[in-house]
């Protein structure tokens, strides 16, 4: 005798069952830490209002010994959507103690309503730095939106001369369809599947020199679809690492993501002593 299908299918029903309550447990504790995030985010907000203040270094002597080649590039952060360099508060202090580089932050305006404006803005901020550290090159963290306007920067503007490499969190690169009712606004318009921006970088980029790494989360409510956050373009050089177990506001400020950007900035460097670039992190 055969047992009734309902009886066969219950090992079935209870593997999806424990998956899809492991999906809940991980959702509340991801979104409860992006609410405790969000609340220590909004009290240092007001810290980070203004432009940085930045020190003109002293210049050697020009009989001074140069700097070896190997020498760390300094790192710019980015910040996202209607945010400010506060986010990276964190993460700066961990590439500056446990990875040995200068790091500096940039703020664009949150009247910002157009991503080339605000790429070309980025691209005379990388210059004065390369011109004030006589680096050639430097690399860019971007945190959401960041991230895009630095990708259009080294796509559309030339930025690839500048930008060694471009690590992004959580950057919808395929576009997101996340909160409709947003498109009033016109950044946010530009961030859609399918707008002229996500377009633009779509197209060719024959011999782009910057190198890619995309950190995305499989809890990222502001990715919709999640896989958007990954950088998916033929001519470029990319690693998409994924993050299991923590949300948006998390990508820049969990040790865990800052320790794998020490390690895939440590990489990009000639002859450095590191480990292998994670393709995964579990966080949770």
């Amino acid at each position: 005798m055969t047992a009734p299908p309902l009886l066969t299918a219950l090992p079935g029903l209870s593997a999806l069952s424990s998956r899809m309550a492991g999906v809940s447990v991980a959702l509340l504790k991801s979104t409860a830490l992006e609410l405790v995030i969000l609340a220590g985010h909004l009290l240092l907000y007001p810290s980070g209002v203004a432009q940085e203040r930045r020190a003109n270094p002293v210049r050697p002597p020009a009989d001074a010994p140069r700097l070896p080649a190997h020498e760390k590039p300094p790192v710019l952060l980015l910040h996202g959507f209607i945010d400010n360099r506060s986010i990276f508060v964190l993460l700066r202090r961990a590439l500056a103690q446990h990875g040995g580089r200068r790091v500096e932050s940039l703020n664009y305006s949150p009247l910002t309503c157009d991503i080339p404006t605000a790429a070309a803005l980025l691209g005379r901020h990388v210059e004065e730095i390369c011109e004030r550290t006589g680096r050639s090159r430097i690399d860019v963290v971007g945190h959401s939106l960041g991230g895009l306007i630095a990708r259009y920067y080294v796509q559309r503007l030339g930025g690839d001369a500048r930008i060694r490499t471009l690590v992004t969190l959580g950057t919808p690169h395929g576009g997101t369809r996340v909160a409709p009712l947003a498109d009033a606004h016109p950044i946010v318009r530009q961030m859609r599947p399918g707008s002229t921006v996500i377009e633009e970088l779509k197209e060719p980029a024959p011999d782009c020199r910057t190198q890619f790494v995309s950190f995305w989360s499989d809890l990222d409510q502001i990715m919709a679809p999640l896989e958007t956050a990954c950088v998916d373009h033929p001519d470029l050089v990319a690693q998409n690492v994924r993050v299991t177990g923590i949300g948006h506001l998390a990508l820049p400020v969990h040790p865990a993501v800052a320790n794998g950007i020490r390690q895939a900035l440590d990489l990009a460097d000639p002859g450095a002593d590191a480990t292998e670039a994670p393709t995964g992190l579990t966080v949770a």
